[in-house]
């Protein structure tokens, strides 16, 4: 059942209902399960094969939420879930890794921070909403946070990862937006959603997968736990998660949440290599941080005219 919000008092304006916070917070522990993803592909799966990586996340998970739900697409459920699918994740996985393959892991999640920007204008040209100014100015003061936090002194450039990391912001934000336009079927489970895609984007990169990577050579048991991981929790389980927040939340609220990710891979990273984050890192972390809150928060303007 969808929980509604308790209309706000007329004597003030309303900041978060508990019923939005409560979706918030739920919300963000996608985000923060995928600030997981680099730390469990750079020590536990094999390298160099970034489609296969990008199918074994996406097409394991999708069939075994079809196999608990038990729904499938009806009419213009197929082609869109086969869109949302391969924005999402059918390109935005590989992507992902090409990016973090060609990049240092900071200025890969520097680029990939840059998604709340590109969400607030789609969500103009999409969603025929009106320009939040209040939260691209929050996305970008979340962006030079990140940058802080991960980028180091010896920040590399390669035309082919910038590429591939703002594209890869794209294609998530295009999808996040048309996921807010088209909502989901009546009595269709946020999970069921999640599957149809999952399973749509592991077809499209079944064959790319395997004719171009191949199976990767001597698999072990850390390299299957790995992709567990990231079928069953860093896929299923959140994108079943982030997908109910979407349908509940502002579209550009939500995509500052994504914040969170880079910054769970830095501290994960620090806490892994021993080593304590620096002030500058510690400033950027505030920064992300009150950018990501902040940007939950309804514009002064929008306050005043509630006010009124």
């Amino acid at each position: 059942m969808t929980a509604t919000p308790n209309p706000p008092s007329p004597s003030c304006p309303p900041a978060i209902t508990v019923s939005r916070a409560g979706w918030t917070g739920l919300t963000a522990i996608a985000p923060m399960v995928w600030g997981t993803t680099y730390i469990v592909t750079t020590r536990m799966l094999p390298e160099g094969h970034p489609l296969f990586a990008a199918m074994m996340r996406s097409l394991p998970a999708g069939l075994i939420a079809l196999m608990i739900v038990r729904q499938l697409p009806r009419g213009s459920w197929w082609w869109r879930s086969l869109v949302l699918g391969t924005l999402n994740m059918g390109a935005f996985f590989p992507l992902l890794f090409v990016a973090a393959q060609q990049l240092p892991g900071g200025v890969a999640a520097t680029l990939g921070a840059v998604q709340p920007i590109i969400v607030a204008f789609l969500s103009v040209a999409i969603l025929h909403e009106s320009l939040s100014v209040w939260r691209v100015c929050w996305g970008a003061l979340g962006m030079i946070g990140i940058a802080l936090v991960v980028l180091g002194p010896s920040a590399a450039m390669s035309s082919v990862g910038v590429l591939a990391g703002l594209a890869a912001a794209a294609s998530m934000g295009t999808g996040v937006v048309l996921t807010k336009k088209w909502g989901r079927p009546e009595g269709v489970l946020a999970m069921s959603l999640a599957g149809w895609q999952l399973t749509a984007a592991g077809l499209v990169l079944l064959l790319p997968a395997l004719l171009i990577d191949g199976v990767p050579p001597g698999l072990d048991g850390m390299a299957v736990t790995g992709y567990a991981w990231l079928g069953l929790i860093g896929a299923l389980l959140s994108y079943t998660i982030w997908l109910s927040g979407i349908r509940r939340l502002p579209v550009t609220a939500t995509a500052l949440l994504g914040l969170l990710s880079p910054l769970v891979a830095a501290a994960l990273g620090a806490a892994m290599a021993g080593e304590a984050l620096t002030p500058i890192q510690l400033l950027g972390f505030a920064l992300a941080l009150t950018a990501m809150v902040a940007g939950q928060l309804p514009s002064p303007k929008q306050k005043g005219q509630a006010s009124s």
